[in-house]
C-alpha cells in the first residue's frame, strides 16, 4: 500500500504522487504532513531536496474547498523561479482534482495575472514585489486566506524581502495556519515565526552528510580580484565533462560566463534574469550536454537534477555550511566520480572553518597549477589530437601540400614544426594569465587589499568609491560611518541596497544607465556601505534618475531612489 495513503490524504492527491511515481514520504512529509493536516503551525528546517514543497502543498491541496472562488491558500517564494516550480508542484500534486493555481511573479504582465485572479484560483504563489503590488491595486484579496506558507525564509532575509512579508502577512486573516520552511534559523527568522504563527511546531531534518568516497574536494587559496585566472586554469588542466559554476548574484553569472567564453571555455549563465522559457531552454540544453558549463546562483539551479555533472565550482563561497553541502552533492552521482572545488580568498577563511566543522572533515588546500602546468597539458592534448589523424590517415590533400613544400627545398621537420605552430596559434588568444601566491594565513593588510580588489576580477581596478581622485574627496567620520563630500554640480542619491547585498560599482553604474537612460560614464563617486549606496550625477540629469524609464531592480529586491 502507499504509504500517502495512511497519511489520510483525500484519494485524488494518493493517485497523483502514485502517478508521479512516489510511494514513501520523505522525513520532513512524513513529520509535517500530519501536523498540517491537524491545522498546526509549523516551523521547518530542512534542505532543498528534501521534498519540502510536497510536504506543505499535500496538505494544503487536501484542506482545499472545491465550492468557493477566492483565493484559499498563499504560497510566499523569494525569487521567480522557485515561484514557478511551487506553482508547478501544486500543478502536479492536484491534478486529479481540478485546483486552480496561479504564479505571481515580476517578468510577467500584470494583465494576464490580474485575469487568472478575477477567473478564480484556489491557490496564490509569488514573490513579495508583485504580490504587494497587486494588493495595493486592489487586485488580489488575502481576505479569506486560510492557509499562508514561507518558503526558503533564509533566502527571504538576505535578500531584504522580511518587511514585505510582514505587510503581506498583516493582510491575512489572524484565523489562519502557517508554515515556514528554511535551510537555516537565524535569529530574524525565529523572530518572524514566533510573532506571525501559532504555537508553531519545529521540524527539524537533518541536513545529508557528505559523502565523500566519490567526491574529490579541493581548496585554492586566491587573491578575489584573481579568482577567474585560478579558474581559467583548472578549466585548461582538469578532465573537464560537464561543470556548474556557483556564484553569489545573478549579476555575477553573466559575468563568469561571459568571462570563460573569452577565455575559450563556452559559457552560459542560469539566472532570474531570465525568462521562464529561456531558463528552461538553458537547462535542457545543459541536461542534455549540449552546453559544458552552467554558471548559476544557488536558487537558480533548483530543479537542475542530473547526473552527468563532473565538477562543481564555488566561484564565491556560500554563507552557510548546509549550502556547501548541498552544492557539491550535485556531483559524484549514480556511482560516478565527481570534483568539488571552491574558490576562497584569504578575507573568506572563516567561511572554511565553518564548513569543515560542519561537515567535520579537514578540507585539502591544492596548488594551483602553474603557467608550466598548463603548458604541459597543451602540448600532450595537441599531441593526442595529432596521434589521431596519424591514426586516420585520411589527409590526403596535405600530404600532398607537405610534398610540394619539400619539392621547394624545405626540411619535412621544419615543415612538421611550422604546421604545429599553426594548430596552436589559437593559444595566443588564451594568455595564461599571472596568480600570485597566496599565503593562507596572509595578514590583515592583505586581506582589505583583497577586498578593495573584488571587482578587478572582472577587469575593473576601481575601489567602491568609483570616479574620485584622492586630493577631491574629504572624508570625516561620523559616528561608525564616513561621509564624502559630493563635486561641486554634483547631486547625490541613495538607494537602500549595499554591501550585504553583493552591490559593487558596476552594478550601480549599469542599473542607473538603463533605468535613466544616462550614461554610465555621467556618474561620480559610488560608496557602497554595508546596507545602502550613494552615488553622484550631475544636476542636469537628476531629474532623469528621480524619474526613470523604469525601476532599479537588484536580484528582485525592490530599491528606492532618494536624493540625499
Amino acid at each position: 500500500m502507499n504509504q500517502f495513503a495512511e497519511m489520510l490524504l483525500h484519494p485524488a492527491l494518493v493517485q497523483a504522487v502514485e502517478a508521479l511515481g512516489y510511494q514513501e514520504p520523505t522525513p520532513i512529509q512524513k513529520a509535517v504532513i500530519p501536523l498540517m493536516l491537524a491545522g498546526q503551525d509549523v516551523m521547518g528546517q530542512a534542505q532543498t531536496g528534501t521534498g519540502k514543497t510536497a510536504a506543505f502543498a499535500l496538505p494544503i491541496l487536501d484542506q482545499l474547498d472545491p465550492n468557493v472562488r477566492h483565493v484559499q491558500a498563499l504560497v510566499l517564494a523569494p525569487t521567480r523561479e522557485l515561484a514557478s516550480q511551487v506553482a508547478e508542484a501544486f500543478e502536479r500534486y492536484g491534478q486529479f482534482k481540478n485546483v486552480r493555481t496561479v504564479a505571481i511573479y515580476g517578468g510577467q504582465s500584470y494583465d494576464r495575472q490580474i485575469r487568472q485572479l478575477k477567473r478564480g484560483v484556489d491557490v496564490v504563489v509569488g514573490t513579495p514585489g508583485r504580490l504587494l503590488d497587486l494588493i495595493g491595486q486592489k487586485k488580489l484579496d488575502l481576505s479569506q486566506v486560510h492557509t499562508v506558507v514561507l518558503d526558503e525564509a533564509d533566502e527571504m532575509l538576505s535578500m531584504g524581502f522580511i518587511e514585505d512579508i510582514e505587510q503581506i502577512w498583516s493582510e491575512i486573516p489572524a484565523e489562519r495556519h502557517s508554515a515556514l520552511f528554511s535551510a537555516t534559523m537565524p535569529k530574524e527568522i525565529r523572530r518572524l515565526a514566533m510573532t506571525y504563527m501559532n504555537q508553531p511546531e519545529t521540524v527539524v531534518i537533518e541536513a545529508k552528510q557528505l559523502t565523500v568516497e566519490a567526491i574529490d574536494q579541493r581548496v585554492y587559496i586566491v587573491n578575489e580580484d584573481e579568482k577567474l585566472a585560478a579558474m581559467t586554469r583548472l578549466f585548461e588542466t582538469e578532465n573537464i565533462t560537464s561543470a556548474l559554476i556557483f556564484t553569489r548574484t545573478r549579476l555575477e553569472t553573466g559575468r563568469v560566463a561571459n568571462e570563460l567564453t573569452t577565455r575559450g571555455f563556452a559559457a552560459e549563465a542560469l539566472s532570474g534574469d531570465l525568462t521562464q522559457k529561456a531558463r528552461e531552454h538553458v537547462m535542457e540544453r545543459f541536461t542534455n550536454q549540449k552546453i559544458k558549463v552552467l554558471v548559476a546562483t544557488d536558487i537558480a539551479a533548483r530543479g537542475l537534477d542530473i547526473d552527468h555533472i563532473s565538477h562543481v565550482f564555488n566561484f564565491d563561497v556560500p554563507q552557510f555550511p548546509e549550502v556547501y553541502v548541498h552544492r557539491v552533492g550535485r556531483t559524484g552521482r549514480a556511482g560516478k566520480s565527481g570534483v568539488a572545488i571552491t574558490l576562497i580568498s584569504p578575507r573568506e577563511r572563516y567561511r572554511l572553518r565553518k564548513i569543515e566543522g560542519y561537515t567535520r572533515q579537514k578540507l585539502p588546500i591544492a596548488k594551483l597549477p602553474t603557467e608550466a602546468d598548463v603548458w604541459a597539458i597543451r602540448d600532450e592534448r595537441l599531441m593526442e589530437r595529432v596521434m589521431v589523424w596519424l591514426r586516420r590517415d585520411r589527409y590526403k590533400k596535405e600530404k600532398d601540400m607537405i610534398n610540394a613544400l619539400v619539392e621547394e627545398g624545405f626540411e619535412p621537420l621544419d615543415l612538421a614544426a611550422a604546421s604545429l605552430k599553426l594548430a596552436r596559434s589559437q593559444e595566443r588568444t588564451r594568455p595564461i594569465e599571472k596568480v600570485r601566491e597566496v599565503d593562507f594565513d596572509t595578514d590583515r593588510r592583505r586581506g582589505r587589499d583583497d577586498r578593495r580588489g573584488r571587482d578587478r576580477r572582472f577587469g575593473r581596478g576601481q575601489d567602491e568609491r568609483r570616479g574620485r581622485s584622492p586630493r577631491r574627496e574629504r572624508s570625516h567620520r561620523n559616528g561608525r560611518h564616513r561621509v564624502y563630500e559630493e563635486e561641486p554640480g554634483m547631486v547625490r542619491f541613495k538607494i537602500n541596497v549595499g554591501r550585504v547585498d553583493g552591490v559593487r560599482p558596476g552594478d550601480v553604474v549599469r542599473e542607473v544607465a538603463v533605468t535613466s537612460g544616462i550614461k554610465g560614464s555621467l556618474l561620480g563617486a559610488i560608496i557602497i556601505e554595508r546596507e545602502h549606496t550613494m552615488f553622484d550625477v550631475p544636476e542636469e540629469v537628476m531629474n532623469r534618475v528621480l524619474n526613470p524609464k523604469k525601476k532599479i531592480d537588484f536580484w528582485e529586491r525592490p530599491v528606492v531612489v532618494e536624493r540625499v
